[in-house]
């Protein structure tokens, strides 16, 4: 077994372990924490797939988790509570808004990519301050959390942390997968050197913007648990300021380490 993967091992039993000795010491608000920093951890690691690895220097990443928390709560406001529907709505939803950014910000680069997907995360916070209907800008309660069945109450701040839990571990899981794909040493080739990969015959606006898109997604579904964690969405989720946080977590973490993201928001939230 070889360090990286011993470290995910250790880390992973150490989780599992680690909010059943806080209710073992009466300390429940820290299984509460715990699941929010989990949920910062995957919206950064998301960030971290784009950023780190692909040189894509998003300061708008915000907008796709306001998007997904923003599509749960709509979507409960209307009667919908089931997980099954909501968070993967969430996760199309933010995949959308993700292509639609992507597409047009991706034919720039350097600074100028920076302000535009910057200038429509801010587009999207004001859109949703306008919406009066649900909330406008003082945000939107959500009666409760969603439904998931099988007999799992996320009421029940253990039940929820450990599907925080399981939705994190895959999603790294699926991420370092990704990355050590043909598609992944695509996307670290074009960040080295774009213009060589354009010669050799790559696609390399295609594979970036279905890089943006798949992060967009992932930063969805972090979205819809939040959402869930709070009971409450609010446009603040998508505004410029969550953007830097999540850039300050991949900074903190590690630019390109896989768990750079996971361990940035650790830090940070702590």
């Amino acid at each position: 077994m070889n360090r990286s993967r011993l470290f995910a091992v250790i880390a992973l039993a150490g989780l599992v372990a680690f909010p059943l000795a806080m209710r073992a010491f009466d300390q429940a608000f820290y299984i509460s924490f715990a699941s929010r920093i989990l949920i910062f951890a995957l919206a950064a690691s998301s960030l971290n797939l784009i950023l780190g690895y692909g040189g894509m220097i998003s300061f708008g990443h915000a907008a796709f988790f306001g998007a997904g928390a923003y599509t749960v709560g709509i979507l409960m406001a209307e009667g919908v509570a089931s997980a099954w529907i909501a968070w993967p709505a969430a996760i199309i939803v933010a995949g959308l808004f993700a292509l639609a950014i992507g597409a047009m910000s991706l034919r720039t680069k350097g600074v100028y990519f920076i302000m535009i997907t910057l200038a429509f995360a801010q587009m999207l916070y004001y859109i949703f301050v306008s919406l009066k209907a649900y909330g406008g800008e003082d945000g939107l309660n959500l009666p409760g959390r969603s439904k998931l069945g099988f007999g799992l109450d996320l009421k029940d701040d253990l039940t929820f942390y450990y599907v925080v839990l399981a939705v994190f571990a895959a999603a790294l899981y699926g991420l370092h997968r990704l990355i050590h794909s043909r598609f992944g040493r695509v996307i670290q080739a074009i960040r080295e050197n774009e213009t060589r990969m354009e010669t050799i015959g790559y696609a390399t606006y295609r594979y970036k913007l279905v890089c943006f898109v798949i992060a967009g997604a992932i930063t969805g579904l972090a979205g819809a648990l939040i959402a869930n964690q709070n009971s409450f969405v609010s446009p603040n989720l998508m505004h410029w300021i969550q953007s830097g946080s999540l850039m300050i977590m991949v900074i903190l973490g590690g630019v390109g380490y896989h768990y750079g993201g996971a361990i940035g928001a650790a830090v940070l939230l702590i």
